[in-house]
């Protein structure tokens, strides 16, 4: 198992960048894949982007690609999404997620593939 707590939420102006982080507890950390998804009011969950065991592999969602940058450090147990050129629609509830464990390259963009997930962390931006 693996816990997931995410941070560097917060109130950001258009046209910034933001760079939340999510903590993992456990050794096996580097066995998950792991992804980013958000949840704006009234609107389903929706996949931002991911990152695959090892870190070789990303898959970023459509309303984000060009602006947007996942990594991960296995040894702090930690996976960091970078988005810039923020617009008020990337407002939401950003979650963290790990897939797994699996030592497949693939990174699943359907939620309910994902076990483990973060509390959220708020991201507004202010136009």
């Amino acid at each position: 198992q693996v816990q997931l707590v995410e941070s560097g939420g917060g109130l950001v102006q258009a046209g910034g960048s933001l760079r939340l982080s999510c903590l993992g507890s456990g050794r096996a950390f580097s066995t998950y894949t792991m992804s980013w998804f958000r949840q704006a009011p009234g609107k389903e969950r929706e996949f931002v982007g991911g990152i695959s065991v090892s870190g070789s592999m990303t898959n970023y969602g459509d309303s984000v690609k060009g602006r947007i940058t996942i990594s991960r450090d296995n040894a702090k147990n930690t996976v960091y999404l970078q988005l810039k050129s923020l617009e008020p629609e990337d407002t939401a509830v950003y979650y963290c997620a790990a897939d797994g464990p699996t030592w497949g390259q693939m990174v699943r963009t359907d939620s309910n593939e994902y076990d483990y997930w973060g509390q959220g962390t708020q991201v507004t931006v202010s136009s």
